[in-house]
């Protein structure tokens, strides 16, 4: 018995200590994608036209092949909020008159107590008396913003013609590291003449921005205070 409650509180032990350990974000999953190799066709005489080149009299340049980049504008901005009242208020009284038997009204003596007591009802009297009250209140509130621009590579063509890109960014400060994650699915036609897409015409787009070092970490709870916070802690 000894072994099995050492053995689950070990269990617990470690799952509250992976819940409070910081994942590292992933960098293999935002890799830049590169175009396939392409096969080189030996040109063949023409002083106007050869099949070797690559020229398209009436298309625009915009990104549409497996590893071509895109430049995304980052314009997120976010706002939410949400309040909550409740009040409750009951109020309950009962009152059971002393009854008549026979035209008389009962009294009796309590042990303990001088018989018929003038300063006590000793009757069959009652008289009951409730009150309750609840009030709970709660508010949140929440706002994001995010500017800037990042280029990324397109990672994949779909059936239907959208793109799927993906890309990151980082930037080395002098005490650590910021970073720009995105991936989702554009639509050829929402790409601007410049190359470029609003980040809010990404569908089912992912945006991380976060950062490593040491101002990173001084912004993190310590794993102590984790292991306190953790949602499995019953106190």
């Amino acid at each position: 018995m000894k072994t099995e409650s050492k053995l689950m509180m070990a269990c617990l032990a470690a799952a509250m200590f992976s819940g409070c350990a910081s994942k590292p974000p992933s960098r293999d999953n935002y890799r830049p994608t590169l175009p396939p190799a392409y096969t080189t066709i030996e040109p063949i005489g023409g002083s106007i036209y050869q099949a070797s080149g690559d020229v398209r009299l009436f298309e625009d340049v915009k990104a549409r092949r497996i590893g071509d980049v895109i430049t995304v504008l980052l314009q997120e901005s976010t706002s939410a909020s949400k309040s909550a009242k409740t009040s409750t208020d009951k109020n309950q009284e009962t009152a059971i008159a002393n009854p008549t038997f026979f035209g008389a009204s009962p009294q009796f003596n309590l042990p303990g107590l001088i018989p018929l007591d003038s300063n006590r009802d000793n009757t069959l009297q009652q008289n009951l008396e409730a009150a309750r009250a609840f009030e709970g209140e709660a508010d949140s509130s929440q706002s994001n913003s995010l500017s800037g621009a990042i280029t990324v590579t397109i990672s994949d063509v779909l059936p239907n013609g959208n793109l799927v890109v993906r890309g990151e960014k980082w930037l080395t400060l002098n005490q650590g590291e910021e970073f720009i994650q995105i991936s989702g699915i554009v639509r050829p036609q929402d790409v601007g003449t410049n190359n470029t897409i609003l980040s809010t015409q990404i569908g089912d787009a992912r945006i991380t921005y976060s950062g490593e070092g040491v101002l990173a970490e001084s912004n993190e709870m310590g794993w102590l205070a984790r292991f306190f916070n953790h949602p499995v802690w019953p106190f």
